[in-house]
């Protein structure tokens, strides 16, 4: 599983002209599922987000998490995060998980949040708009838990 984590001011997601889901500050989160990816991966990564201090404390040091921030995170599917472009010119897509367990697992990452969740719609075209705050983006990525030799175990 992959996770772009992107500190901001303040962020949307509209699906059809209606806003599905938005925070003030805090994060947008890209989540991006793989076929390996697990559970497991799913809550690490929601707490691992939520715990980053990334966030400025008053002497303008990041050492605060979006939690002690009071931020929220807007999470949005993003099965691009998969795409393989090393050959040709059209990615291949084919290392991210079908749809169905995207879903489940992109919904497990946000019901795993502890702090308020704005959500875009799995597998709709969405416009996100978004004041990035820094800019601070962090790249998060666990798969399949608990495997040897695979990333976060």
């Amino acid at each position: 599983m992959r996770v772009v984590l992107q500190r901001v001011h303040r962020a949307a997601v509209t699906v059809d002209g209606r806003v599905t889901g938005a925070i003030d500050h805090g994060l947008v989160a890209l989540v991006g599922v793989g076929r390996t990816s697990t559970d497991e991966d799913a809550r690490w990564l929601a707490a691992k987000a939520e715990g980053l201090r990334i966030f400025p404390d008053d002497g303008g040091r990041m050492n605060r998490s979006v939690v002690d921030a009071g931020g929220g995170v807007l999470a949005i599917s993003q099965f691009t995060l998969y795409g393989d472009a090393t050959r040709g010119r059209r990615p291949s897509f084919v290392a991210a998980a079908d749809p169905a367990e995207g879903d489940r697992l992109y919904r497990l990452f946000c019901d795993s949040l502890t702090v308020p969740v704005g959500r875009g719609v799995f597998g709709a075209h969405m416009d996100i708009d978004m004041v990035c705050d820094g800019p601070v983006t962090i790249t998060l990525e666990r798969e399949g838990a608990g495997q040897p030799g695979m990333a976060g175990s």
